[in-house]
């Protein structure tokens, strides 16, 4: 127990360094804004792993003091930016689980969801860029990792309103694995041709459940 918390300590500690000088004065926001736009513009162009914080430098004319004055690392570039792309994307997931009123509103709404997503992809391939670098960055990891958390809960109170009669431990396991399902097929998507891409998210979207009939079952026998 205490090595376990000497390492989450560590981490938090790790990411805490990297948390970004957000500022308040609206010349500094500027500046701020002028780098994340410069960011976005340099990932898509060349991809996370050839990204380097002098060709932010190079780009905004932004002197390395004060880059660093906002941004300790280049971590901390893509995590602010996959913040930003969360934030966008958790409005709108919010929007269409508004419109699931009922358990037979389910598959509509989780088809928007991932149809949504493939949007967001497409219309800011920045995005993906930026999942390919939280993989390899275990703070940038977390990040990934509690949004999909958080749009989990999402999906699990929408399914309480309309469900209540099942457990909630069981919605909370079905509303994590359907978002983290959605996620990584629209993932996979978008990096093939697009018509194969678009053949690959409308057989996904053919099986995405349309009730909570297997949950029951499971949630069934685990009460026996």
């Amino acid at each position: 127990m205490p090595e376990r918390k000497s390492r989450t300590d560590k981490t938090t500690h790790a990411a805490a360094r990297r948390a970004p000088l957000v500022p308040t004065q609206e010349r500094s926001r500027e500046r701020f804004d002028r780098i994340l736009t410069a960011a976005a513009e340099i990932l898509t162009e060349k991809g996370s792993d050839a990204f380097r914080m002098s060709d932010i430098v190079e780009r905004t004319g932004i002197a390395f003091g004060s880059l660093y004055q906002y941004f300790p690392d280049k971590s901390t570039v893509i995590g602010t930016l996959a913040e930003r792309c969360n934030a966008i994307g958790r409005e709108c997931v919010q929007r269409d689980l508004a419109e699931m009123k009922k358990l037979s509103d389910l598959h509509p709404a989780l088809c928007r969801i991932t149809d949504g997503y493939n949007q967001m992809f497409r219309e800011h391939p920045v995005m993906h860029h930026i999942w390919q670098a939280t993989q390899a960055d275990r703070s940038l990891q977390k990040i990934d990792e509690d949004d999909v958390a958080f749009l989990a809960g999402l999906l699990g109170d929408a399914l309480r309103r309309v469900a209540p009669g099942v457990p909630a431990t069981a919605l909370a396991s079905f509303s994590q694995l359907t978002m983290v399902l959605i996620a990584a097929v629209v993932r996979h998507a978008i990096i093939l041709p697009p018509s194969e891409g678009r053949r690959s998210l409308v057989l996904f979207k053919q099986l995405l459940p349309r009730d909570l009939a297997a949950v029951e079952q499971i949630a069934g026998k685990s009460r026996r």
